[in-house]
């Protein structure tokens, strides 16, 4: 080799390593996403958690990745799911929307972020110590969806004032299903109505409680806050139709596909909240340092439509509080 062409290569060859060792030391950060359900029903609500990441300046492909975890509805492949991201070396878990997920995670690891986003209290769950001071590896949203299902049988007694019977659909799986069901029952009571509740955990077990509704008249049914019955939401909204039940949900994506009527919290939003506080672990925050997010804005949706194909007038006093009337 000529020793001009040495040096150059000498010279390309100096320049090659440093750009590749800064290269291998600015590796994309992977975030760990862990979830009970799957995908498709949580596209839109994916979405918004990419636009909270986007807020902080992290993308998709761009500068970070995203590992995905459906557990599919089958909740006992979320600890296998879990170590799997945890052997995957990811940044940040999050787990939106999936209390099973997100206990899978926390029981998982005690060093890695968490970012949840759960429909009970996260203090009575364990995941932090307080709201305002984590005091673990967790934070992130809570939606207060359990709170709100009594306020929720009251709407759907005003509702349905002519109903004889109040059901309740409750996930099998939830970690709060005792706490929900006594908070019916004591809420019934207060309103001067019974209520059974029905705890299911498969799709059969929705259509036999269907069968069931439908064995007496006059029943309204009040579905109770869970990602098993989200992902099942169009099965649910189709039965009650064709059962013409009368019902109340927890969000929103349940009226718009044709569901009567639903109140609490804007979820996407939540999953929004949730990208923001990822992104900000990344950016090298702790989770002891961001307190739990509380989402205080409910919104009431009303279906006209579907009012119409059940026969039923919608009370002036719900139509005249609700945030959207879908006609």
């Amino acid at each position: 080799m000529r020793r001009r062409e040495f040096i150059t290569l000498s010279g390309i060859a100096a320049v090659a390593c440093p750009l590749a060792l800064r290269a291998q030391q600015v590796a994309m950060p992977v975030i760990g996403f862990l979830h009970s359900s799957s995908a498709e029903p949580n596209a839109n609500r994916v979405s918004a958690f990419r636009k909270g990441l986007a807020e902080t300046g992290y993308v998709e492909g761009q500068n970070i990745a995203i590992e995905f975890r459906w557990a599919e509805g089958q909740d006992d492949r979320l600890p296998e799911l879990a170590a799997d991201l945890i052997r995957r070396r990811v940044a940040v878990i999050a787990t939106l929307a999936s209390t099973p997920a997100t206990l899978a995670a926390k029981a998982a690891t005690t060093s890695i972020p968490i970012v949840f986003a759960v429909a009970a209290d996260p203090v009575a769950l364990r995941l932090v110590t307080s709201l305002s001071r984590p005091g673990s590896n967790a934070t992130g949203v809570s939606f207060q969806f359990v709170e709100l299902v009594p306020k929720q049988l009251g709407m759907l007694r005003e509702l349905a004032p002519g109903a004889s019977r109040f059901v309740a659909l409750v996930s099998s799986r939830s970690a709060y299903t005792d706490a929900v069901v006594t908070d019916l029952q004591t809420t019934a009571s207060v309103l001067g109505v019974t209520i059974e509740t029905f705890r299911v955990g498969t799709g059969r077990e929705i259509d036999a409680a269907f069968a069931n509704f439908v064995q007496k008249p006059g029943s309204a049914l009040l579905v109770v806050p869970d990602a098993f019955f989200t992902g099942r939401r169009a099965q649910i909204v189709t039965l009650a139709a064709r059962h013409a039940l009368p019902a109340i949900y927890y969000s929103p994506e349940f009226a718009e596909i044709g569901g009567l009527m639903s109140y609490g919290p804007n979820v996407a939003d939540g999953w929004r909240q949730a990208g923001i506080y990822v992104g900000r672990i990344l950016k090298g925050e702790k989770p002891t340092e961001l307190p739990v997010v509380q989402l205080t804005k409910f919104e009431l949706v009303v279906n006209l439509n579907t009012a119409r194909a059940l026969g039923i007038t919608i009370p002036n006093t719900l139509l005249s509080i609700a945030d959207e009337v879908i006609e």
